[in-house]
């Protein structure tokens, strides 16, 4: 199986609205991943929680 197939097609990236939170998002984007939809905000104890749903591009 190559590595493209044993991916997840559909991800959900979610963490604390910091630089690491960025740094995932831009490694799924270089793995080939889209951005699927509008990022989502939520507040936790006073923490920001963001959320992005990425999707796997399609060969076909």
């Amino acid at each position: 199986m190559t590595e493209k197939a044993e991916r997840k097609r559909y991800r959900l990236l979610t963490g604390p609205d910091d630089a690491a939170f960025c740094a995932r998002v831009s490694q799924a984007l270089e793995e080939g991943y889209e951005l699927y939809g509008s990022p989502a905000i939520a507040m936790d104890n006073g923490q920001v929680i963001v959320a992005q749903a990425v999707i796997l591009k399609s060969e076909t």
